[in-house]
């Protein structure tokens, strides 16, 4: 089985962050996230949802941003409660590997077979997972790609959403602003249940590691003159 396992670094994976991947040598935001662990399964009719899947679980997704003409496909795979989650960009020009128990987030760019590797110690978060930070009330029931799921009226400090989810964890249609305040829609159009490799958790063998890009506003690095003090 997969073995799980400094500075303030903080990553998000949003809808745009998702349909860029691949599309610039690394596409990711540092922004601040909230402090949350994988979430157990809770009762449906509680007062949420559950937060994670609690099945090994494929799902393909078109994801469409506010603004943009047309949806881009996505697929996602979901394992260890939700402890583990792989998204893959359009046309497999790169996948990002988010492991919520040891806050880690993984960065795979295909083209130049690289991957990078960033501590999110402090929270990862993103559209295709709920959490505590938001608000739920529970509406009617649905079906998104043949699968039953509950739809849930979600509010954050970033706007409002519906959001539609199984009993079993699994977000199946998400439309409004998510919790970094970014408005689109993403939809299932395949869920597949079954077991899923470790290996589908790990970079490709043969990759070679890069550090990971600065964040957003931190000064470029000295030219050797300079630290040298010429």
């Amino acid at each position: 089985m997969m073995k799980h396992g400094t500075s303030r670094p903080r990553w998000q994976w949003t809808r745009a962050g998702a349909l860029r991947l691949g599309m610039t040598a690394v596409a990711m935001g540092i922004a601040s996230g909230h402090d949350i662990s994988p979430a157990r399964a809770e009762d449906p009719g509680s007062i949420h949802p559950p937060l994670t899947p609690t099945r090994d679980v494929q799902v393909d997704y078109n994801v469409q941003p506010d603004g943009v003409p047309e949806p881009k496909a996505v697929r996602t795979w979901f394992a260890y409660n939700g402890g583990l989650m792989r998204i893959d960009s359009p046309q497999g020009m790169g996948e990002t590997i988010l492991n919520r128990m040891s806050r880690q987030v993984t960065i795979i760019i295909n083209p130049q077979k690289v991957y990078s590797q960033l501590d999110a110690r402090y929270g990862i978060r993103n559209p295709f997972l709920l959490d505590l930070s938001m608000t739920f009330v529970r509406k009617g029931g649905s079906t998104v790609a043949g699968v039953a799921c509950t739809q849930w009226d979600v509010t954050t400090d970033q706007g409002s959403a519906t959001a539609c989810v199984t009993d079993d964890g699994v977000v199946l249609q998400e439309i409004g602003v998510d919790g970094d305040g970014l408005k689109g829609r993403l939809e299932a159009t395949k869920v597949v249940y079954g077991p899923i490799p470790d290996s589908m958790f790990q970079p490709p063998e043969g990759y070679r590691k890069i550090d990971p890009p600065p964040p957003p506003g931190t000064p470029p690095a000295r030219k050797d003159a300079d630290r040298k003090g010429g």
